[in-house]
């Protein structure tokens, strides 16, 4: 018996040195990045925010492939097949969870397909209003809901956008019975707000900061769960008795399912590295996005119940899937 101890003993700690060896060895060579949208927007802005340090971090190139089209899912599902050695990584935006729930199939499992490593960073949404609109903060928004039920709505950046499932879910939660108008790109819908066309817009809070502190447009909830330090004075729809209520645009790393767990342990400490960096982030804060980081345990639940709660959205609201 003894000897059986002793042999059993020995194999785990050869296996525990190989563990460990093959996390210090990593990465032996350039990691992708890859962002399933193109050049410039969110998604790629933070990609790139982030592989600069991290490359210096890891000692290896790290290089931002972008792999736009079909909503984000070829890039997703280019992240889902690649080996899972630790040389690919994936930028997954909170709309990868959305898409889950808009996409009747996909060539890839949304959540167990993917590791992840770490929340990076995450932005509210706020909802914005003409500075003539009849209503400051959420409260007096829900008195005007309430007199002119069905009348009200709302714009967003397109069917299935993160903002309509926002704006959607801000309507189940709180009562407002709004109804949702979508356009092609923020700018439209922008537009629609300032001539009147629209009553409201559901949109990232990064660019529309310009336009609310000009006084073009207001402020009249912010939808993440504390107050945002770049809007300090705009209150959230938690704050206005809604609990729980909180809905961000967020950012995060994963691997591939089945990547080595050393490998995943030693990418979640570089990338809390790097979000520790004070250069890195005064230009994430100077954007609008908090750095966030995580475990890889607590990034990988947020993608499962980020899912789970989309397509209880869709179903109620209604939404036609794709």
């Amino acid at each position: 018996m003894s000897r059986i101890r002793i042999s059993t003993a020995a194999v785990l700690v050869a296996g525990s040195f190989a563990v460990s060896a093959q996390a210090q060895s990593w990465p032996e060579g350039p990691v992708t990045m890859i962002v399933a949208f193109g050049a410039g927007g969110g998604t790629d802005t933070i990609a790139r925010m982030v592989a600069e340090p991290l490359a210096e971090v890891l000692g290896q190139p790290v290089v931002v492939e972008n792999r736009p089209g079909a909503g984000g899912t070829i890039g997703a599902d280019a992240a889902a097949k690649a080996a899972p050695d630790g040389r690919t990584m994936y930028m997954m935006a909170n709309g990868h969870t959305v898409a889950a729930a808009m996409y009747e199939t996909l060539p890839y499992d949304p959540v167990g397909d993917y590791q992840g490593i770490s929340e990076v960073a995450a932005m509210p949404l706020v909802v914005v209003a003409r500075p003539d609109f009849p209503a400051d903060n959420l409260e007096e928004l829900l008195e005007i809901a309430a007199e002119r039920p069905g009348e009200l709505n709302y714009a967003s950046v397109g069917v299935g956008s993160s903002q309509h499932f926002a704006g959607a879910l801000l309507s189940q939660s709180t009562g407002a019975d709004m109804f949702h108008i979508p356009y092609q790109n923020t700018p439209e819908a922008l537009a629609a707000i300032l001539s009147g066309e629209v009553d409201l817009l559901v949109e990232v809070m990064a660019p529309m900061l310009g336009q609310i502190e000009g006084g073009d447009i207001k402020a009249i909830v912010k939808t993440s769960a504390e107050r945002h330090p770049n809007l300090p004075e705009v209150g959230t729809v938690a704050e206005a008795g809604f609990e729980g209520f909180d809905v961000s645009t967020w950012y995060g790393l994963t691997f591939p399912a089945g990547t080595d767990p050393a490998i995943v342990e030693a990418a979640n400490s570089a990338v809390h590295e790097v979000l520790e960096m004070d250069a890195l982030r005064d230009r994430l804060m100077a954007s609008g996005f908090l750095p966030s980081p995580s475990t890889p345990e607590e990034f990988t639940a947020k993608i499962g119940s980020e899912v789970e709660r989309w397509i209880g959205v869709r179903e109620s609201a209604g939404i036609e899937q794709r």
